[in-house]
């Protein structure tokens, strides 16, 4: 080892939002650091920093994330504290993470990937087959909007924006029906409990790198390099490869309905992805199937192909709309 450990008078700065599940995530990236160097707690400091996705007052509006900003909603704010040397490493939710990072910074750890799927979250329902006809259903995602459409346009779908908390504190205000969330965050703070149960793959295909934890750093911070090797998961890496160059050839945003999952069996890759319109009026799908060493090269692939059943003009009518 040719570079010093942090310690409590020189702790690592693992920058993270201040949600009760971005918290969770920044405590096992410490928790897997502490056991891999025999370090103690102390010689870490997690360090919350609000972004513009936390601002409450867009919360408590429930204000779409296409009218407010993308992706660097929830991300830029941290990666200037990390710029500027106020933090080490970024604990991020990978799905909310851009395809490209800032000149200086880099992403490429992440951690054991927890359940890929969604979950239903209702006080009256069991699943989506049961909602009745008009019932409300809150979500803020583009993506589940769309394929809840799909297979139930007769439902009514309305903005549902906060945590994990504060979308579960609405649904049982009555504000509506139903709602999803992600079976990993559920997992992560201990309450799989809320969730009626996880949604089939076939009914309702996940967001790129939902499940997953990354860890960003400063491209010349070599001991953070070094220490975060450590706890990196090459599996989760191996999907992350080819679902975000799937992600990054569709030039994907929080605009665009997009979903895929990549699974993988030894050396083998079985890669899903869907591309649909908002209001579920139209979806297209489709997959590839080779050596995980092949990943990238298939999730680029198999962008092109949904872009060729779409048509050039598909993403642009999207975003007008």
């Amino acid at each position: 080892m040719d570079f010093e450990l942090p310690s409590p008078a020189a702790p690592l700065k693992i920058g993270t939002r201040g949600s009760p599940l971005a918290l969770a995530q920044a405590h096992e990236t410490r928790a897997r650091l502490m056991i891999a160097f025999d370090l103690p707690e102390s010689a870490f400091e997690v360090c919350v920093i609000k972004t513009s996705g936390d601002d409450r007052s867009l919360i408590d509006a429930d204000i779409p994330l296409k009218v407010i900003g993308n992706k660097g909603l929830f991300t830029k704010e941290i990666e200037e504290a990390m710029l500027a040397g106020r933090i080490d490493i970024a604990v991020h939710s990978t799905k909310d993470m851009p395809v490209a990072q800032p000149d200086g910074l880099v992403l490429n750890v992440f951690l054991p990937r927890e359940d890929a799927r969604d979950a239903f979250v209702s006080v009256k329902y069991a699943g989506i087959a049961d909602l009745p006809e008009g019932a409300i259903v809150g979500t803020s995602s583009l993506r589940r909007r769309a394929q809840l459409l799909v297979k139930r346009p007769d439902l009514t779908v309305v903005e549902f924006r906060g945590n994990v908390q504060t979308r579960l504190k609405k649904l049982a205000d009555g504000l509506a029906d139903a709602t999803f969330l992600a079976m990993a965050g559920l997992n992560r703070m201990g309450m799989h409990d809320a969730a009626i149960g996880a949604i089939d793959l076939d009914d309702m295909l996940p967001a790129i790198a939902q499940g997953t934890i990354s860890i960003e750093r400063r491209v010349d911070d070599l001991r953070a390099r070094d220490m975060l090797a450590a706890i990196h998961n090459v599996q989760a890496g191996q999907q992350m490869a080819a679902e975000r160059a799937f992600l990054a050839a569709l030039d994907g945003s929080c605009e665009t309905p997009i979903a895929g999952l990549a699974m993988i069996d030894c050396d083998q890759m079985w890669l899903r992805g869907e591309i649909l319109k908002p209001d579920g009026s139209q979806v297209f799908t489709g997959e590839r199937r080779g050596l995980v060493s092949e990943g990238a090269a298939m999730g680029m692939e198999l962008a092109q192909e949904l872009l060729g059943q779409a048509g050039p003009d598909f993403f642009e009518a999207v975003q007008a709309g």
